[in-house]
């Protein structure tokens, strides 16, 4: 009893902590960079239409306030100590969903690369067997109090510049650590180089998103995953919840959408710019995907300039 008690008033103070040191470094809403490279913090006073971008690799954890993502069909809530992970670059909807200029949605997201995931994890080939196969490339779960403990120190350092460079990668390593040894995070698991099946989907992913305005080829994906078609397909889904080609189409589409909002240029250009052959299957999709047509879509975020600046960059 004595413990729990312990433990609920060590998550509440350093939800506390971590809300005061998001709002003291966003004096505004939306993303912002701080002194940290890999550390971004979130700040939004009102709730918000969903915001289509694309997640790279990441541990997003909530200090307040509460958010849904969407992946495919899917949908995923988290709120005050829970952290979103995501282990594959995915195209994902996002909405604030309880958020005020009084008690504002703060997040802080803690961006990881594999070699880290490499570094932390066991390096034997036969410890790493509960690792090579394929789920899906996002997590959501409950931070304990010792990955708590360290978001905090992570977010002090920000008041103190001269001591980031050199405490803040160990508090960073420390996050990504207990996240690893979560159990439900099978997510950032299989970020491991030579994880299977997962780390080949992950490659195929990278491979559709340098290349997504060509055509998707996917006899020679499958080759280069060494993998039949059929296996590409079940894989990939089971990582993204979504096909190759969905896949590819989202991410065309927020491109397209992006290009839009920050270029002079007109719907039929940014379609064939993203691999569209067809401006009117273009516009179908984008419709499907966003609820307008591309130029009312545009003028609709441009009056909500906010939420504009979030759609035109990936988090």
């Amino acid at each position: 009893m004595n413990t729990s008690i312990s433990d609920a008033a060590r998550t509440r103070a350093a939800l506390d902590e971590l809300a005061r040191l998001i709002a003291r470094f966003s004096n505004s809403d939306g993303i912002h960079a701080t002194g940290f490279p890999a550390l971004s913090i979130i700040r939004g006073s009102e709730k918000t239409a969903p915001l289509h971008t694309v997640y790279e690799p990441s541990i997003c954890l909530v200090a307040q306030g509460r958010k849904w993502v969407m992946l495919g069909e899917e949908t995923y809530g988290y709120g005050p100590s829970d952290y979103f992970a995501v282990s594959v670059g995915l195209p994902i909807s996002g909405q604030v969903a309880e958020a005020s200029p009084e008690q504002p949605y703060l997040a802080a997201q803690l961006h990881i690369d594999p070699q880290q995931v490499a570094d932390l994890m066991p390096a034997k080939p036969a410890e790493r067997g509960s690792y090579t196969s394929a789920g899906r490339g996002l997590c959501v779960s409950r931070a304990g109090t010792d990955m708590l403990d360290a978001f905090v120190r992570l977010l002090r350092l920000l008041e103190t510049p001269h001591d980031l460079n050199v405490l803040a990668p160990m508090a960073a390593r420390e996050i990504l650590y207990r996240a690893l040894h979560d159990e439900q995070n099978h997510a950032l698991r299989q970020m491991l180089p030579g994880a299977g099946r997962a780390a080949a989907i992950a490659e195929v992913i990278r491979r559709i998103r340098q290349a997504y305005a060509e055509p998707l080829r996917i006899g020679e994906l499958a080759g280069f995953a060494g993998m039949s078609p059929s296996s590409l397909h079940r894989y990939f889904r089971e990582v993204t919840a979504m096909s190759p080609l969905q896949f590819q189409k989202r991410i065309r589409l927020q491109e397209a959408r992006k290009m839009l909002l920050s270029e002079p240029v007109q719907a039929a250009e940014a379609a064939f710019r993203v691999g569209y052959e067809s401006p009117s299957q273009f516009n179908r999709e984008y419709v499907r995907l966003f609820g307008l047509p591309p130029l009312s879509d545009v003028r609709r975020l441009r009056s909500l300039p906010a939420q504009a600046a979030l759609e035109s960059r990936s988090t």
